[in-house]
């Protein structure tokens, strides 16, 4: 009798449980010819002694094989390999690398795209890069009307109709919300509802840039813009970012000498530094857009919070020929795990774009996208907007009124008209990449090429802010990281 006992491997700590370890042996030793069709295979109360498990471990992986018509059993009599398969070419086999085949690298040639930085465990306390605090969104009531939605058969069929580009639904409130509150004069043709901004960053790049292109961003910029603009293979151009947002005459210089695909602004509290563009740079901007012919990027994740002001009026709101493609997110406003987002642009834009997504997605959440329509006509966002930004301007005046009284021999900053972080930047005798090493304290977004750091305000209530001060006090007054 063949030794099953060296024809199936058990590994105790293999994450594979031992019935379908058993079940992948039996496979491999027919694949490899060990095991010949028709073969008749030890009953369970047999093989269960000889490996040393419980009966039923064997049955159960017998069963697995049946099912996959490996192995037919006849009850009481005898279990046997199937007559059905093809004879195969028996070949060396190692059970080790078997059944830990993803533990090899995949030696095929396949393109490398640039990693995201390590995720690094949850410590006691974070400072976030600027996030909405989850505690006051509605998202409660938000998930009481998706599970409402799931119980209609209307509803029911209208998730599932049109999400390639987004549910009617909701693209219909957001020509109204986005006209009422941004000025933007569009119909449902020009939106298109992504998972989150990013990903209509990622399609409009795909779209607008290949090798031979090139696109100006800010310097410094949102890096993930940034590696999803490299990916295209386009050039990256980058141009100083000051207190008035993105130097445009910077821009006009570099459009005179070479032709500019695109240019990328992030308009209203500027990705990390939180600055503001000026009136007069979007409208040269909008200007340069004309006579040069590039499209404008404009990613405005941050427009809904401003404290001491009224914003600006997006660039997509201005006259133009429709080169502007406008970006925004409900992340910003309900929580960053919600992802949802829309693109704004011509329409025939908007179709090459939903295109290119139903390759990769064939389309959103049709019972959130709707449900989230319905939170915007019955005015809910609106009043939780109304509540954030009453409570998320008392946190920015809070935190300033730490950092001036805490941290001032240690810092620089200027307090932000909205949005929901302060971009600090440390007295040049402190190395902002000594704080990455704080064990109580994880700061997410460290600039070592600024010598700064973005401290998000919002997610954080007075107590939280306090805390996180003091650790960062008693950090700086120990060590001056030169």
């Amino acid at each position: 009798m063949l030794p099953y006992e060296h024809v199936i491997f058990i590994e105790k700590e293999s994450k594979i449980s031992v019935y379908r370890q058993i079940a992948i042996s039996i496979i491999n030793a027919i694949r490899n010819g060990t095991l010949k069709p028709g073969t008749h295979l030890p009953g369970s109360r047999e093989l269960s002694k000889t490996l040393g498990v419980h009966r039923k471990t064997v049955i159960a992986a017998y069963q697995e094989l049946e099912a996959q018509d490996w192995i037919v059993v006849f009850p009481r009599k005898y279990v046997a390999v199937s007559t059905c398969i093809p004879l195969l070419k028996p070949r060396s086999w190692s059970p080790a690398n078997q059944l830990k085949a993803y533990k090899n690298e995949l030696s095929i040639p396949f393109r490398v795209v640039e990693e995201s930085s390590e995720v690094m465990p949850a410590p006691d306390f974070m400072i976030n890069d600027g996030r909405p605090d989850v505690r006051i969104s509605p998202i409660n009531d938000l998930l009481k009307t998706y599970r409402t939605l799931t119980y209609r058969k209307h509803a029911i069929k209208d998730a599932h109709i049109g999400t390639a580009q987004g549910t009617l639904k909701l693209r219909e409130q957001l020509v109204t919300y986005l006209s009422e509150t941004r000025g933007l004069n569009i119909s449902t043709d020009n939106l298109l509802i992504t998972h989150g901004a990013q990903m209509s960053i990622y399609l409009a790049s795909q779209l607008l840039l290949d090798s031979s292109a090139s696109i100006i961003t800010g310097k410094p910029n949102y890096q993930i813009a940034n590696r999803t603009f490299k990916e295209t293979g386009a050039k990256i151009i980058e141009v100083n970012v000051d207190d008035n947002g993105i130097d445009v005459t910077a821009i006009e210089k570099i459009c005179r000498k070479k032709n500019i695909r695109a240019v990328y602004v992030i308009p209203h509290h500027h990705y990390p530094t939180t600055v503001t563009l000026s009136v007069e740079r979007r409208m040269k901007l909008l200007a340069l857009s004309q006579q040069f012919s590039f499209a404008i990027i404009e990613d405005d994740y941050d427009y809904d919070y401003h404290y001491t002001s009224s914003p600006y009026l997006p660039l997509a709101s201005a006259g133009h020929s429709g080169n502007v493609i406008y970006i925004g997110s409900f992340s910003k406003m309900l929580d960053p795990s919600l992802r949802v987002g829309f693109m704004v642009a011509p329409k025939n834009f908007i179709a090459q774009c939903t295109a290119l997504r139903s390759i990769i997605d064939v389309g959103g959440d049709g019972y959130m996208q709707n449900a989230l329509a319905i939170l915007i006509k019955e005015g809910e966002l609106k009043r939780h907007l109304k509540k954030a930004k009453k409570i998320y301007h008392h946190r920015r005046d809070f935190l300033d009124a730490l950092l001036k009284e805490k941290l001032h021999p240690y810092i620089s900053y200027t307090l932000p008209t909205g949005g929901m972080a302060i971009y600090i930047k440390l007295l040049p005798k402190y190395r902002v990449n000594g704080l990455k090493e704080l064990h109580l304290l994880r700061i997410v977004k460290v600039y070592q090429g600024q010598n700064a750091f973005r401290f998000g305000f919002a997610s954080m209530n007075e107590e939280e802010l306090k805390t996180a001060v003091d650790t960062l006090e008693n950090t700086l007054e120990r060590n001056k990281f030169s």
